[in-house]
């Protein structure tokens, strides 16, 4: 938007107006409206034939090169000489930008992203109206239209390429790494020997990140096909300063000057007053935090986490959809808003109450970033349990763990099951409240708008549903080691809701029907007391700390430290008997000894070894530790 001196009054100036053009097919001789940064097709002051015979044309050749690290609006609005107004119509949505002007639009897709852009600019020629042209009016009733405020009375041409260079990396010490490296593979490109071979002389490690470089171009050059690697990048910018002069191409307009219409008829419509810099950088601050929700949310997007675990990923995509409902419906705001500003139907004031409507609202960056950073961590607890469980399925649908449920070989499912995934998310219902809500509907007449939202209070904050949740991964881990290939016994992992047993609950399937809900194994028992009497040994058998146990399974085998793959003999008790009597075994050898707790549907863990002693005739018997 054109930006006339702060301190002046806009009937104050007569000087010209300059602006970018953006991409937008902007020539001496067009008509320009200030208020909605729009050009008017097809309505001129003067015939054809009057704008071409007084263009005043010279050449103006000049070429640039920057480089930037950063991903911010601000800096590729100078990149592209984009002023404060202009920009406030941008965000807005009031502006199409094209040609190289689309790298505003480019904006990181994930907070793992390093990059780099290369700005490559040329300008040509500059072309003007003549003063012949401002005194002789073809088409006076233009003025009386008032679609327009300013008039084109002149153009630099020339064209710009921007070279986006992105590499995703693994961690944020990786990032940290990367992004240095990237800024000198980057910053070598100029140094190749433009009548060489196009070849750069890079190290190890910055041979291996050009590899895995990804380039995105936005560009005002004809090219046949865009780069996309980085050597590709590398033979496009050895290329460059000859695509116009091969072609004989000035390029597209670059930067244009407009003249205000009522300095040449006090009946066309005028730019009354311009949007403050303060509230168009509170407004450019406010859509670059919603474009930072996208990243984030597409970050958790990518974790096999989420994918896993449905509940999540659609209360991800909820949230997401509400923002980008929510930022549509605030862009259109702003596009209503700043074209009555600027024409006066309205007072500035208006912006800032939409932008306090925003601060106000369950969608300001505080409140969303609580609720990002609680989903985040939800799905790192989630990824920590099943990192501990790697060899049991998550079962990512109800139609999935059916499968197993009705499988006719399995006729025992032990299911760790997540219950508060799919619980009541009050902020995701806040923010649909406050879609249905009157104060919403308002936003669209920019009126005041409330918006509160309730402290949000995860499910895994708390302190008994974290101990429960600590207490059924170690059974449920313990239990399915136990009984790992045991057959028609299965183990999952799975998230049912269940607001009986928040957090997670340990399910037992039985022939497909769930018989109980809160299941409890059985879990390791302490270790057997070996009393020898006479040559026999007699274990003293204790039932499991957990779960019912119904018998037990003593395990057995002659003591061999250097044996690494013993042969345990196993013997079953009838019930779950205080004592046992293991004979059978050869006086002159010392065995190691376990036993494991039984229920109806396992066993548990082994308790830890004890050993019987040798005995020999004559000699006392000793009770083994």
């Amino acid at each position: 938007m054109c930006v006339p001196h702060p301190l002046l009054p806009l009937s104050a100036m007569d000087s010209r107006l300059e602006i970018a053009a953006l991409g937008r097919a902007l020539y001496p001789g067009m008509l320009y409206d200030c208020r909605s940064d729009t050009f008017i097709p097809g309505v001129t002051l003067w015939n054809k034939d009057s704008l071409k015979s007084d263009i005043d044309e010279r050449p103006q050749p000049k070429t640039d090169l920057k480089f930037s690290a950063s991903d911010s609006l601000s800096e590729k609005a100078n990149f592209l000489d984009v002023n404060a107004s202009l920009k406030a119509s941008f965000l807005s949505g009031l502006i199409e930008v094209g040609g190289s002007a689309k790298y505003l639009r480019d904006t990181k897709s994930s907070m793992s992203q390093s990059r780099c852009t290369m700005m490559y600019s040329v300008t040509t020629k500059f072309q003007q109206l003549t003063m012949t042209q401002l005194g002789n009016i073809t088409y006076p009733e233009v003025f009386e239209q008032k679609t327009a405020t300013h008039v084109v009375t002149a153009a630099l041409y020339g064209a710009q390429a921007f070279m986006v260079f992105d590499h995703m990396a693994s961690g944020t010490e990786e990032q940290q790494k990367i992004e240095g490296i990237l800024h000198v593979v980057v910053k070598k490109i100029p140094s190749l020997n433009i009548e060489g071979d196009g070849k750069l002389t890079l190290n190890e490690d910055e041979k291996k990140l050009a590899d895995e470089i990804s380039v995105t171009f936005h560009g005002d050059f004809s090219l046949d096909r865009n780069p996309t690697t980085y050597q590709e990048a590398v033979d496009l910018y050895k290329n460059l300063p000859n695509l116009l002069k091969d072609k004989g191409y000035s390029g597209v307009p670059v930067k244009v000057w407009l003249y205000p219409l009522k300095l040449l008829n006090y009946k066309a419509a005028a730019l009354v007053r311009e949007i403050s810099t303060s509230l168009v950088s509170k407004t450019e601050r406010l859509l670059e935090q919603l474009e930072e929700v996208e990243r984030r949310c597409n970050d958790l997007n990518r974790r096999s986490i989420v994918q896993d675990f449905s509940d999540l990923k659609v209360r991800l995509q909820i949230f997401h959809d509400c923002y980008s409902d929510y930022k549509t419906v605030f862009q259109k705001a702003l596009c209503r808003v700043l074209p009555d500003v600027r024409g006066g139907g309205q007072e500035e004031e208006t912006l800032a109450e939409i932008i306090e409507i925003h601060n106000r609202s369950p969608f300001a960056a505080n409140k969303w970033n609580e609720w990002l950073e609680s989903i985040t961590d939800e799905s790192q607890i989630l990824s920590s349990y099943t990192k501990r469980l790697q060899d049991i399925r998550v079962v990512t649908s109800l139609g999935d763990l059916n499968a197993i449920l009705f499988d006719p070989d399995v006729d025992t499912v032990i299911c760790l099951a997540f219950t508060s995934l799919a619980n009541p998310d009050k902020f995701i219902n806040t923010l649909n409240e406050f879609f249905k809500s009157d104060d919403f509907k308002k936003l669209e007449d920019f009126c005041t708008v409330g918006g509160t939202t309730e402290p949000y209070q995860p499910w895994f904050t708390s302190f008994d549903i974290s101990q429960r949740m600590r207490e059924n991964l170690s059974l449920f881990k313990s239990f399915s080691e136990a009984n790992k290939g045991t057959k028609g016994v299965h183990f999952v992992i799975a998230s049912i809701t269940d607001t009986n047993n928040p957090g997670t609950s340990i399910r037992l399937y039985e022939k497909g029907e769930c018989t109980n809900r809160k299941f409890t194994p059985v879990s390791k028992p302490p270790p057997p007391t070996v009393k020898m009497s006479d040559g026999l040994g007699t274990l003293m058998l204790q039932k499991s700390p957990t779960g019912e146990t119904v018998r037990f399974r003593i395990e057995y085998t002659p003591s061999n430290s250097r044996d690494e793959n013993k042969v345990w003999e196993v013997r079953d008790t009838l019930n779950a008997q205080e004592s046992f009597m293991l004979t059978g075994l050869q006086p002159d050898k010392q065995y190691d000894v376990r036993y494991r707790a039984v229920s109806d549907v396992g066993m548990s863990e082994a308790s830890d070894i004890r050993y019987i002693p040798k005995t020999y005739p004559g000699y006392p018997s000793t009770d083994g530790e």
